[in-house]
């Protein structure tokens, strides 16, 4: 099935990961999916969450938003709390980068990863963790040259993407009008070995079968490849 954007299902929308957008920031990715484009930025500061305090452990967070006119429509900016949904995928780009980060090699400081959607056109979490991945090891990068550590404290490599079932195909990298209209919607999150850190599935309409599941994750593997392929890339050309 060729999809309106020319796009054959198992490919993924023209991307582009540049590093060293922001100048300011310890990190930093503009991560484009087609027409999705997401700024994300990690900061790094010398101290943990009260919790952690005195546990020799580092940590990792994240902050998401949309600026007002990011989608088709305005939207409010927040103002005093989160939508629900903000929060729950705030929480899902720190959850995925803390699971490749070795917290205990960080020591105790922290990096903050925020996303800001400048336009969304479906895939705005999966852009938000591949972007949030780069500007990361740009940061822990240049704390390793400043000798905070000896080698970048992670595991391996990270992204994410979308896969779901319209018209009775799988795809891969859902825009908005796919998403809208999907029967099956899933966002995947998978390092470079392979191991899963989240699986978002949901059926829209009508349920899908275990073998269908299958072949969404086998999609959404070939596609994050890509994209850790391209996110090393990007790395390479800053010397990480």
């Amino acid at each position: 099935m060729l999809r309106k954007d020319g796009r054959t299902n198992d490919q993924l929308r023209p991307v582009s990961l540049s590093t060293g957008y922001n100048k300011y920031a310890e990190g930093s990715c503009l991560a484009e999916f087609g027409d999705t484009v997401v700024l994300c930025t990690a900061s790094v500061s010398n101290e943990v969450p009260r919790f952690m305090m005195g546990s020799g452990r580092g940590w990792v967070t994240a902050e998401y938003g949309m600026l007002p006119r990011a989608g088709t429509e305005r939207t409010p900016r927040a103002r005093i709390q989160s939508s629900g949904r903000t929060y729950e995928i705030q929480r899902l780009v720190g959850r995925a980068l803390r699971a490749i980060v070795d917290l205990p090699a960080l020591g105790e400081r922290s990096l903050t990863l925020d996303c800001d959607v400048l336009q969304a056109d479906g895939g705005t979490r999966t852009a938000a963790v591949t972007g949030a991945y780069v500007a990361l090891i740009e940061a822990l990068g240049k704390l390793r040259n400043n000798k905070a550590f000896t080698t970048i404290p992670t595991f391996e490599a990270l992204a994410a993407v979308s896969v779901g079932i319209l018209q009775g195909e799988m795809m891969l990298d859902l825009n908005y009008d796919e998403d809208s209209n999907a029967t099956v919607d899933m966002n995947v999150v998978m390092t470079a070995s392979g191991r899963l850190v989240e699986v978002q599935g949901t059926a829209e309409g009508l349920a899908f079968t275990r073998e269908q599941l299958d072949g969404m994750l086998d999609l959404a593997t070939a596609g994050i490849r890509q994209l850790i392929t391209l996110q090393r890339q990007a790395l390479a050309e800053i010397g990480l």
